[in-house]
């Protein structure tokens, strides 16, 4: 029998915390709700006193800061790295297993974030201060399909909602690459790379008017349900067709 055998069945702990989906309906009862408010003009002013005041409290200095950071969240590369080291792993365990959680994670991204985007049609935060050139008043409701799709794309923040799910997906990968190693990932680092980057995101992305808070709380929102929609995912007990299952090994459980 295969070692490996042993290791799936071994007792796991929870994949998520809260384990119960309980936690799940309420991130999306909460984004739902989120939503239904803006749609009927609340929290408006939430988002304009924040988007003013971080425009009058942005140096230059501060400003180049942010957007520095601000790069943590960008999708491509972290897809890439995601990519890069699933692939990396799936050759040292010969196991194709590691590279489903970053094609599962960029599904199921492209199939929400960008949708949600398409379908809410808010413009951010500068669009009055640069093209399309909007009143002020009219940068802040949902469902301005009048307008090009590319003027009107900032709910939910993507930034956010990519950083909460490939920082999750990264972390998910590097612990077993560096167990595979002979390396342990403590437990706090993983929380870092976890928690820091995502933070980072929205706290940047919001001071430099690219979204609405609420564009980043959406974001927030939706990154967390899809980051715990994946860690719920068995990877390591997913059935795989007849012609992989030479390539079969887990790799969240490896010791």
């Amino acid at each position: 029998m295969r070692e490996t055998t042993t290791v799936r069945g071994a007792s796991r702990p929870p994949r998520v915390r809260p384990a119960g989906w309980w936690w799940d309906a309420l991130l999306l009862a909460a984004l739902v709700g989120l939503t239904v408010a803006l749609a009927t003009d609340h929290f408006f002013g939430v988002d304009r006193a924040v988007a003013d005041w971080a425009g009058a409290h942005r140096p230059a200095a501060a400003y180049w800061v942010a957007r520095l950071f601000n790069f943590l969240g960008q999708g491509t590369p972290l897809t890439l790295l995601a990519a890069g080291l699933g692939v990396l792993l799936a050759v040292r365990l010969r196991s194709v297993r590691p590279v489903l959680p970053p094609v599962a994670a960029f599904a199921l991204t492209y199939l929400t974030i960008g949708p949600l985007k398409v379908w809410t049609a808010r413009p951010a935060p500068s669009a009055s201060v640069k093209e399309p050139f909007l009143p002020p008043e009219q940068t802040l409701p949902l469902f301005q399909h009048d307008l090009p799709v590319s003027y009107a794309q900032s709910y939910p923040s993507g930034h956010v909602a990519n950083a909460i799910v490939w920082y999750g997906v990264l972390a998910l990968l590097i612990a077993p690459l560096l167990r595979s190693f002979g390396r342990q990932l403590p437990t706090w680092l993983v929380t870092v790379v976890r928690v820091v980057p995502p933070l980072v995101v929205l706290t940047t992305t919001t001071y430099l008017g690219w979204h609405w808070l609420t564009d980043s709380v959406a974001g927030l929102l939706l990154g967390l349900l899809l980051d715990r929609l994946l860690h719920r995912a068995p990877w390591d007990d997913l059935p795989l067709p007849g012609r992989l299952r030479a390539w079969d090994r887990p790799f969240t459980s490896i010791t």
